[in-house]
């Protein structure tokens, strides 16, 4: 049976592009109805498109399996936006009222204008994270309806380069995919991930990813800084190569044998792993290299959290999550590192998702997804406006079925807007088409008048001109 109510969403990370779809309980639970995902590795890096054809491939392949799983089709879907750019930037804007008076609505939003002003080279802001108001002396959450007579608004806008979001678009483009919004992934996942108490207390929440590591900071129950570190699990990955193996061996040997505290135990003989060309390798020495990777990851994570300020503040501690945070003592090598008390794994998103448990929820990997999927509140199934079937009439008798009918009435009059619609849309595209086509052609005629005779054309009027000459010559 074809699910005609549901919510798609689609991540795209440096591993893999996962979509999946799911449906909103009247209990808060989520129901996940399909889920796909492809390779992204040799076309997505540190979460940046870099191949618009390749990447628009899968996400049609992507679509297609939703589709397939759904028995319907898809008309939009929302999008998780992420990469090695995305951070925040703080900025305040100020203004002095004639005299002591109630802070607007008008004013408010004046000042959220004129912040989103604020000059950014190559970059472009995503989002607004809205900090506390300052009027006069004092801090305020909302400060409409407030008396005072200076107002000053702090600002920590969510940026990242301009192609970032420009390839994206582009892709989802190409693909003849809709989007329904574009959704910050990182506090999505927080959302989703974070307890209420969590994000007010003051947190800091680190998702291990394949090649990058991003950084949030909440304190308030607001966002107080979003950093992306260029290095990831995949990097650990690629040092354990050094061991002359593939990529894929050393990622099963990390996850297998993986731990960030391993200690050889009194033998004579060391212990060692096999590979699949027979060699052995010591767990030991296997061992120091993920270890070596993984204290420089987390060296670079505390010196970020130490230039956000909250170090000191994160009464909630340490929140880990992605695929990185699986590594065996993860959570004690960050206690000794960042000398803080309370580090702890969020392997899995809120309890109410139900659905494909085996992939989803396992080992944490997909909690960015989950959190893209509970971020969307729109049905994003195609709906198709299907004609109403005729009334049963005596011949003799015309009979108007919408007469008495008013819903019927307003289902005729929009399929008659709709269709209106697509032939004015349909009129519109065609002439737009010939316009092109005149205007590339007359570019051409005026390039060619320009160029003058190709090379072509010139010898074939100097041997001409040589011909007639030496014809001439012979009379």
């Amino acid at each position: 049976m074809a699910t005609t109510e549901f919510i798609a969403a689609i991540e795209l990370s440096s591993s893999k592009i996962s979509g999946i779809a799911g449906k909103k309980n009247g209990d808060g639970s989520m129901q996940v109805l399909a889920y796909a995902r492809e390779d992204a590795t040799s076309f997505i890096h540190k979460g940046v498109i870099y191949n618009i054809d390749k990447t628009a491939q899968a996400l049609t392949s992507i679509i297609n399996k939703l589709e397939s799983q759904l028995n319907n089709s898809i008309a939009k879907v929302y999008v998780g936006i992420s990469g090695q750019s995305l951070r925040t930037v703080k900025n305040t804007v100020s203004r002095v009222l004639e005299e002591e008076g109630i802070i607007s609505q008008e004013l408010v939003d004046a000042i959220c204008d004129e912040n989103l002003e604020i000059p950014l080279i190559d970059m472009s802001v995503l989002d607004v994270a809205p900090q506390e108001y300052r009027i006069d002396n004092n801090y305020q959450a909302d400060p409409v309806g407030v008396a005072g007579k200076r107002i000053t608004g702090n600002f920590l806008n969510i940026v990242a380069r301009a192609s970032l979001k420009k390839n994206l678009e582009h892709s989802f483009e190409q693909a003849k995919v809709e989007i329904a919004d574009l959704v910050i992934a990182p506090t999505a996942l927080a959302k989703a991930v974070l307890t209420e108490s969590e994000m007010r207390s003051g947190c800091a929440l680190i998702d291990f990813g394949a090649d990058t590591t991003t950084i949030q900071v909440y304190k308030n129950n607001i966002l107080r800084f979003l950093s992306v570190l260029p290095l990831g699990g995949n990097n650990i990955t690629r040092d354990i190569t050094s061991l002359h193996m593939e990529e894929t061996e050393a990622e099963i040997l990390k996850q297998k044998y993986g731990d960030l505290l391993y200690k050889e135990e009194e033998s004579e003989t060391p212990a060692v792993c096999l590979l699949e060309d027979g060699r052995s390798i010591e767990i030991n020495a296997l061992n120091n290299i993920i270890e070596a990777r993984a204290e420089e990851i987390i060296a670079n994570v505390w010196n970020l959290l130490q230039l956000s300020g909250y170090e000191d503040k994160l009464l909630a501690g340490i929140i880990l999550t992605g695929g990185g945070a699986n590594l065996k003592n993860m959570e004690t090598v960050f206690h000794k590192r960042c000398k803080i008390d309370k580090v702890k794994t969020a392997r899995f998103i809120h309890n109410s998702i139900y659905g494909f448990n085996d992939v989803l929820k396992k080992d944490g990997m997909q909690n960015t997804l989950l959190g893209l999927l509970a971020a969307g509140n729109e049905n994003c199934c195609l709906q198709e406006v299907k004609p109403t079937p005729a009334a049963n009439v005596t011949p003799s008798k015309s009979v108007d079925m919408f007469e008495d009918d008013e819903a019927l009435k307003e289902q005729e009059v929009a399929a008659r807007a709709a269709k209106a619609q697509r032939e004015k849309e349909e009129k519109e595209r065609r002439e737009r088409e010939r316009k092109e086509k005149e205007r590339r052609e007359k570019e051409e005629k005026k390039k060619k008048k320009k160029e003058g005779p190709n090379w072509f054309e010139k010898a074939f009027v100097r041997i001409s001109n040589e011909i007639f000459s030496e014809s001439d010559d012979i009379k």
